[in-house]
């Protein structure tokens, strides 16, 4: 009897949640020792990490099946143990993103700093949200740890891993160097324009979140390096439509969809592409005087969003992500032809981009 493909799916992110779940239990056993307030943060950490999309782990283990075809339908533990840590990386980047951008909250509930501040209140409520933050870094600290040590662990042939160490250590750089870039741009150190932007978002989402799972799918297949450089071209297109879908979502969309906080890129003076656009229109001085207010209002949100449309920047957006997805399907159709992937595997990425297009949540 054949499996379905989504059967399938389900079945290998059920196995990345299994492996999860006992790191984290692992790592709550060992915080013991520590006391029981470290023992409380590593708990409290398990319970927002846990219970996510999984996005990451299933695209790096639908394209391993997909370009490893003899191994059949069962994963091999080395691509669920790499991907469950390439999990472990978002985390942490998420964890370190919180405090640099201050949120307390995430997909409107309270982030890990929101509850660690609200649940244990200290002499002040700086003090306590000093605590917060404090724990969130060096948590992300422990995470971007053990992920980098389980890919170390892996088991994989020794030339393998070293072209592994050496892609996540490319991974991790290229993404602090974006939000390095992101920082700057939102505080005006950095004059923002739609190349850097897009170059940003690029480094600081795409690499790690695409191209690193299907690089890492294409070295644990035994790909060729051409095939392993097309895919890491895919997934940089792939990641910054993305990325661009996201701020459209935040600015255009509808928040009871999305379940994002509602123009919140606007409250936080975000430079997005569709702000880089509308800075190069004459509608900018009309948006520049509520842009980046921390207590923006409904209307002025909502009046704000409407001339950015009027301004043509949401057509713009739009345009740059199809060009994105016109890139990926150009790059695939080649490599198919040339023989570096197989069919099923430009199908299983074809996939994932068709999700892209129309995307509401």
């Amino acid at each position: 009897m054949t499996v379905a493909p989504t059967a399938i799916r389900e079945e290998m992110s059920t196995r990345v949640e299994e492996v999860l779940r006992q790191r984290f239990a692992l790592h709550c056993e060992n915080a013991e020792t520590y006391g029981a307030e470290f023992a409380a943060l590593w708990r409290a950490t398990a319970d927002h990490a846990l219970g996510g999309k999984l996005v990451r782990p299933r695209l790096l283990l639908d394209i391993h099946r997909a370009l490893a075809p003899d191994m059949g339908d069962e994963p091999s533990i080395a691509a669920v143990d790499i991907a469950t840590h390439i999990e472990l990386l978002h985390y942490a980047f998420l964890l370190h993103d919180d405090v640099i951008d201050g949120d307390l909250t995430r997909r409107k509930r309270p982030n890990l700093i929101g509850e660690l501040a609200a649940a244990s209140p200290g002499s002040t409520e700086e003090g306590s949200l000093h605590w917060a933050r404090s724990s969130a870094i060096l948590m992300g600290d422990l995470l971007l740890s053990a992920a980098i040590m389980g890919f170390a662990r892996a088991d994989v042939p020794v030339h393998a891993r070293g072209r592994l160490l050496d892609l996540v250590e490319r991974t991790i750089l290229e993404t602090v160097a974006g939000e390095h870039t992101d920082v700057a741009l939102s505080h005006g150190i950095i004059a923002s324009d739609v190349d850097t932007v897009l170059t940003m978002s690029v480094y600081k989402t795409a690499t790690y979140s695409f191209s690193l799972p299907l690089r890492a799918a294409a070295l644990l297949a035994g790909s060729s390096v051409s095939a392993e450089e097309t895919l890491h071209t895919v997934g940089r297109h792939l990641g910054l439509a993305y990325q661009l879908q996201d701020d459209l979502l935040c600015v255009f969309g509808d928040h009871r969809t999305h379940g994002k906080d509602a123009f919140s890129d606007l409250r936080e003076g975000k430079e997005t592409a569709i702000i880089a656009f509308a800075r190069s229109t004459s509608a900018w001085p009309r948006i520049e005087r509520r842009f980046g207010s921390a207590d923006l209002s409904l209307n002025d949100a909502t009046e704000i969003r409407d001339i950015l449309r009027e301004s043509g920047a949401e057509r713009f957006v739009v345009g740059l992500i199809g060009d994105q997805l016109d890139a990926v399907y150009a790059l695939l159709s080649e490599a198919e032809l040339a023989g570096e992937i197989s069919a099923d595997a430009a199908r299983s990425i074809l996939v994932s981009a068709s999700r892209l297009e129309g995307r509401q949540s």
